[in-house]
């Protein structure tokens, strides 16, 4: 077991890969939801970013990097999301899914 040094326990350990597709019930109520499942999540200290894709099928990918399983868990099992995720499913997604997967290599370029 290597140590962690200071740079790197800022960097994600656990990715969440989120495929999914909306039904056209997803409206307003989706979005407001949405908006606020994102403003939760940020408040959590293991949240590190989330980006949001659409496929030209009408998929969308969500990416979601996290530093510790904890902070997932946390996450996971908070009251709010748990019924953000019942209604997904009773009405908002078509399907959706999800794969978690451990981060075991990581390289960057960033021009200067």
């Amino acid at each position: 077991m290597g140590m962690q040094t200071a740079e790197n326990q800022d960097k994600p350990s656990i990715v969440i890969l989120f495929r999914s597709k909306l039904t056209d019930q997803a409206g307003e109520d989706y979005k407001a939801m949405d908006t606020e499942l994102e403003t939760l999540v940020r408040q959590n200290p293991g949240f590190v970013d989330v980006k949001s894709y659409t496929a030209a099928d009408g998929e969308r990918l969500t990416v979601v990097w996290w530093r510790d399983e904890k902070s997932l868990a946390e996450w996971r099992n908070l009251m709010r999301h748990r019924e953000a995720q019942e209604t997904g499913r009773q009405k908002w997604y078509e399907y959706y899914d999800m794969d978690v997967a451990s981060i075991t290599r990581s390289k960057s370029f960033v021009r200067k």
